[in-house]
């Protein structure tokens, strides 16, 4: 009898806004860009009272090239944002030699909410998309208040 495999399904749909600007670097390796930054998506509910209640959850997005260097341009803290990715996570020692996992969504797609203006005329909402879908590893360092941490990223080139 044939062994059942489990389908691989990884995608994630999610609109909220920037709890900060988004923080750009270039990777050490190839110069690769990347940007990093929160979300804050609401939730409504009822409680066991039939109150409405609203919970936040904040959630971690990762985007890599031209969509990276689009965020960097296009957004800031507050923005409106609809991104269309995968869940990934990744470890490192942080500098007390303690391991940190995070997972956080790694941006396919990234449609911006917010209309701007520029020169004048309004511009269509629309996606930014990550133009390749090839995995490989990138590394890059990041310097955090005197703190250096290594990251290993599956990523889109």
């Amino acid at each position: 009898m044939a062994e059942l495999k489990m389908p691989e399904i990884n995608g994630v749909v999610i609109a909220g806004n920037l709890t900060k600007d988004p923080v750009f670097r270039q990777t050490n390796s190839g110069g690769t860009p990347v940007v990093n930054f929160s979300i804050a998506c609401n939730r409504r509910f009822r409680d066991s009272n039939h109150q409405w209640q609203e919970d936040v959850c904040y959630v971690g997005v990762v985007a890599w090239n031209k969509l990276a260097e689009s965020c960097r341009d296009n957004l800031k803290k507050s923005s409106a944002v609809l991104v269309d990715g995968e869940l990934q996570s990744r470890t490192w020692k942080a500098q007390d030699g303690a391991s940190r996992t995070v997972v956080e969504i790694k941006a396919r797609r990234i449609q911006f909410l917010n209309k701007r203006k520029k020169d004048g005329e309004e511009d269509h909402d629309g996606f930014i998309e990550d133009e390749n879908h090839e995995h490989h590893h990138e590394e890059f360092h990041e310097e955090d208040a005197g703190h250096i941490y290594e990251y290993k990223y599956l990523s889109s080139d």
